[in-house]
């Protein structure tokens, strides 16, 4: 049997890194949670990193978009339960290796949609009206007063490639400007709320450019079947834009989602061969883990594109709405064990609501049949009464998380026990990952 992590009541040490929002430490020092922040600079010292975590065996980990939690990482303190990403995107993530020792990772879905919403209609509108041309000729004293290719997005069609949290609301401001909403997603639950908010979907991704005049992408790392959407587009769909919508149209295709869902080469082609005449990106392929790295935009030849440095998120208003959003979901998963935003499941919640349960007993275990029976074995045969228990599989980690609310204690010989057990019952020698005996008594 592999070493089981047998975890802390309550979380002690967390370590920050990244710089998100210091209303962040405060919150986790309400908690009774230490934190511990890293200087921006540290990020690309992973030896650094490391070795504090070994020093200081943190419980929790936060951190933005940049810095690689690997194997190596995570094995740096026995005491590791989640990783916590002041982000929507998991990709910096090993999300295998976290379920393969016991390790939740959760986001942020929600904070920054307003702040991206507004950079993408920011744009949308600025590249429509040629604003940032007449800027840049203007400040040369060239006086380019004329309506050519200059247009307004009311009446237009606006196709959203991925309608979850921030797509539903590009789609909902592009109502408030009469915009005409198409748009495509592959998950069946995300078609029928857009087709119930009177919105248009699309069969394709092909027929989503055919019909635009503007292109916004909103969609996540992987598809909704795990598999990656690196190189979703390609040129044969760029130069599709438009292609429904005849000459007099603005043409615009924006990015503001993940820089790897195609190759700068393919948007390049589609707008030197006036496909697309316009195009905004916040995100790249290849992206500097701090202002001092050296960085080549790919896009620097062509003035027809726009690049901003990966700022969606970046506003004073969103970043500390993520940190009270995170330290909210510290609290639940702290107090009580309760998971949401667990980016193994997007979009589901796990916890027990039951009055006034004493102990709460949380374990991270495979979803090898048996697995799930020895916990409630052990609960059983030490004589205490589970009064509610939630259980949720991530199949496609191999894992589940299992939660019951007790009336007593395990001991540390019965906890290993139930560890023992549920490989015998299994045949699955990493049977139980983690886990987590909370005395709600220790948060009242």
């Amino acid at each position: 049997m592999t070493n089981v992590r047998i975890l802390e009541n309550g979380f002690k040490k967390a370590l920050i890194l990244e710089n998100p929002s210091r209303l962040l430490d405060e919150q986790l020092k309400a908690q009774g949670i230490e934190p511990e922040r890293m200087p921006e600079s540290a990020t690309l010292d992973r030896e650094k990193i490391i070795e504090t975590l070994k020093k200081g065996q943190h419980d929790l980990i936060y951190k933005r978009s940049r810095f690689i939690v690997d194997e190596e990482v995570l094995l740096a303190s026995d005491n590791l339960a989640a990783i916590m990403l002041c982000c929507i995107g998991d990709d910096s993530v090993d999300k295998q290796k976290c379920a393969e020792h016991g390790i939740l990772v959760m986001n942020d879905p929600v904070s920054n949609g307003r702040s991206v919403l507004e950079l993408v209609f920011g744009e949308m509108i600025c590249m429509a009206r040629r604003i940032f041309h007449a800027v840049e000729r203007t400040r040369v004293s060239e006086w380019t007063k004329d309506n050519k290719a200059r247009y307004e997005i009311m009446g237009k069609n606006l196709s959203i490639i991925g309608l979850g949290n921030i797509g539903k609301q590009v789609a909902q401001m592009a109502d408030y400007f009469d915009m005409n909403v198409y748009f495509y997603d592959s998950k069946e639950i995300a078609v029928e709320v857009g087709k119930a908010l009177g919105w248009t979907p699309c069969e394709t991704i092909e027929e989503a450019f055919r019909k635009a005049d503007f292109v916004s992408v909103h969609v996540s790392a992987e598809d909704q079947k795990g598999g990656t959407n690196k190189g979703l587009f390609t040129y044969d769909h760029f130069r599709q834009l438009g292609a429904d919508r005849g000459e007099n149209s603005p043409r615009i295709f924006l990015n503001a989602a993940r820089g790897f869902l195609f190759d700068p080469e393919d948007l390049k082609r589609a707008v030197k061969e006036g496909h697309i005449s316009y195009s905004a990106i916040d995100v790249f392929p290849e992206e500097p883990g701090s202002k001092s790295d050296v960085w080549k935009n790919p896009y620097s030849d062509m003035s027809e594109i726009i690049g901003t440095p990966h700022i969606g998120a970046a506003t004073q208003e969103a970043q500390p709405r993520i940190a009270d959003y995170v330290a909210g979901t510290t609290k639940g998963f702290n107090t009580n064990g309760t998971i949401r935003d667990c980016v193994f499941a997007p979009g589901r919640a796990i916890g027990v609501g039951s009055a006034n349960p004493k102990y709460i007993l949380s374990v991270v275990h495979s979803d090898a049949r048996g697995t799930k029976k020895a916990v409630s074995d052990c609960i059983f045969d030490a004589g205490i009464s589970s009064i509610q228990s939630s259980h949720i599989d991530f199949p496609k980690y191999g894992i589940a998380y299992d939660i019951n609310a007790i009336d007593k204690p395990l001991t540390r010989i019965q906890l290993e026990k139930l560890a023992a057990n549920a490989v015998k019952i299994s045949g699955d020698e990493t049977a139980i990952r983690s886990i987590r005996q909370i005395d709600i008594s220790t948060f009242s």
